[in-house]
C-alpha cells in the first residue's frame, strides 16, 4: 500500500464548488446509517409511514450539509427545492411539518450510542485507507452558546427551556511585538465540544459534548482512553499528541508517554513565582534549568552560564541528553577541561514529569511539532462556518450532542466520499504538494 504524504488530505474549498446536491449525495452514499435506519424502522412498526424514516433522516443530514440554522429553514428550502425532497425520499409534495421532525429528533436522541457508533465506524474506515491517519494527533474545545443566553428560572426540562447549559470561561494570554502581554477572557453559556483530531488530515478521531464549566484537562485522558478501546490500532499508530497550555498537567503528560508511549507537546504554564528563575539539577551544582525545559551550565573559571545542546531522548533509559555547548555549538568556555559536565549528561525523566518530557522542549523539533496543534482550530472553524455551529437554535444537552454528532459525521463521510470516489492516482495529485 503505497504511503501517502502528509499533506492535507483535500481542500474544503473543492467541497464547496461542488454542486449543493453532489454534496449531499456525497455524504448520503458514505455515511454507514444501516444499523439506525433498522433500529428507527422497528420503533416505527406498523405505524403511519407518511414521512419515511430514510426521507426524514436524508432531510436531516441535507440541513447540516447546507448549514441550516434551523428545522424551519430546512423546511423552507424543502418546500422550495423539488429536487432536493426527490433526492431525500419524499416522493409526495408534502413536505414534513415541523411537529413531525420534532418527534423524529427525540427518535434521534434516543439512538445517540447508533448515531455515535456511525462516527466510530467512519474512523476506522478512514484508518483502513490512510495508513499514517492518527500518527498526530492535537487536542483541544471549543465553546458553543446555547440558544439561551442565561439559566432558566424554571429547572423542569420541557423542550424549550435549557437547563442543562452554564457558564464557561477561557484566558488567552500572549506577548506583542513590543515585549509587553496581552490577556483576552472569553465567557459564554452553553456547552464545550472537547476533540481530538488528526492533525495531518485536520479531520477528527474523538469528541465529547459537556457543559461549559467543565475543564479540558479533565476529559483528555478519558478521550484518550476511549481511542484505545475503541480504535486500539488507530492510537496504537500515535507518536505525538499536541495541545495548549489549558492541557498542562503533570499526570496527563505522564500518562500519555507512560501508558500510550505518545510524546506530549504540551505547551507549559509558568508555575514558578519568578518568570527568570532557575533551579539547580540535582546532583549537578554547576547545571540549572528553568520552567521552559532550558538546561544551562556554568564555566568554573569565569563562571558564565551557557545554554546546554540538545542530544534528544533516550527511550530505554527514560533520559533527555543534554550536550556541552562548548564541545557541540562552538562555545567559548575557559573551563572547559574542568568542566564536570563536558561529555554531557543525562536528565531523567522523573526529575520532574512535567518540565522534562520525551520530546524536549527546548529543542527545535518541540517548536516544529507544536505548530500541527492549529489543526484541530481549523476544524473548530469549520465546524461553526461550515457546518453550522456558530448559528443555531439549540436548546439543552442531548440536542447539542446530537447536533455535533451529524456534523461531524457529516465532516467524516465527505472526507471517506472524497477517497472512495477517486482513483488513487487522482487521490495522490489531490493530496501532493
Amino acid at each position: 500500500m503505497a504511503i501517502i504524504p502528509q499533506l492535507s488530505l483535500f481542500s474544503w474549498q473543492d467541497l464547496e464548488e461542488l454542486g449543493d446536491l453532489e454534496r449531499l449525495v456525497l455524504v448520503l452514499e458514505t455515511v454507514p446509517d444501516e444499523t439506525l435506519m433498522a433500529h428507527l424502522e422497528a420503533a416505527r412498526g406498523h405505524g403511519r409511514n407518511t414521512y419515511p424514516v430514510r426521507a426524514m433522516w436524508n432531510s436531516v443530514l441535507a440541513g447540516v450539509v447546507f448549514q441550516h440554522p434551523s428545522i424551519e429553514s430546512l423546511r423552507r428550502e424543502l418546500a422550495r427545492n423539488a429536487q432536493l425532497r426527490m433526492l431525500c425520499g419524499f416522493r409526495n409534495a408534502a413536505v414534513p411539518p415541523a411537529s413531525a421532525y420534532t418527534r423524529f429528533l427525540h427518535r434521534l436522541m434516543a439512538e445517540q450510542d447508533t448515531v455515535d457508533g456511525m462516527f466510530e465506524q467512519l474512523v476506522d474506515d478512514l484508518a483502513a485507507v490512510l495508513p499514517n491517519f492518527g500518527q498526530r494527533l492535537a487536542m483541544d474545545s471549543k465553546g458553543i452558546s446555547s440558544r439561551a443566553v442565561r439559566p432558566a428560572k424554571n429547572p423542569t426540562a420541557d423542550g424549550r427551556r435549557d437547563v442543562d447549559a452554564d457558564f464557561g470561561r477561557k484566558e488567552y494570554r500572549g506577548v506583542h511585538e513590543d515585549g509587553t502581554t496581552w490577556t483576552k477572557v472569553v465567557k459564554w453559556f452553553g456547552y464545550k465540544l472537547h476533540l481530538v483530531v488528526d492533525s495531518t488530515y485536520e479531520l477528527p478521531v474523538a469528541w465529547e459534548v459537556t457543559k461549559a464549566s467543565v475543564s479540558d484537562v479533565t476529559r483528555a485522558m478519558p478521550m484518550l482512553d476511549h481511542l484505545h478501546h475503541r480504535h486500539g490500532v488507530l492510537l496504537s499508530r500515535a507518536v505525538l499528541l499536541t495541545a495548549d497550555r489549558g492541557y498542562d498537567d503533570t499526570k496527563l503528560i505522564a500518562a500519555c508517554w507512560d501508558s500510550y508511549q505518545i510524546k506530549p507537546v504540551i505547551d507549559i504554564r509558568n508555575m514558578w513565582r519568578d518568570p527568570d528563575a532557575t533551579r539547580v539539577l540535582p546532583g549537578h551544582s554547576t547545571v540549572t534549568y528553568n520552567y521552559r525545559g532550558d538546561v544551562f551550565c556554568q564555566d568554573p573559571v569565569t563562571g558564565q552560564v551557557h545554554t546546554m545542546s540538545n542530544g534528544g531522548f533516550e527511550v530505554r533509559r527514560q533520559r533527555l541528553k543534554k550536550r556541552c555547548p562548548a564541545r557541540f555549538a562552538g562555545v567559548s568556555c575557559r573551563g572547559q577541561d574542568t568542566c564536570p559536565v563536558v561529555q554531557g549528561l543525562r536528565i531523567p525523566l522523573q526529575t520532574d514529569r512535567r518540565i522534562f518530557t520525551p520530546m524536549d522542549r527546548a529543542s527545535y523539533q518541540w517548536k516544529r511539532e507544536y505548530a500541527h496543534r492549529t489543526a484541530v482550530e481549523r476544524v473548530n472553524s469549520r465546524l461553526d462556518v461550515s457546518f453550522g455551529l456558530e448559528l443555531h437554535t439549540i436548546r439543552g444537552l442531548k440536542k447539542m450532542q446530537l447536533r455535533c454528532g451529524l456534523a461531524l459525521i457529516v465532516m467524516l463521510a465527505m472526507a471517506l466520499g472524497r477517497i472512495r470516489q477517486r482513483q488513487p492516482e487522482r487521490m495522490r495529485r489531490l493530496v501532493g504538494s
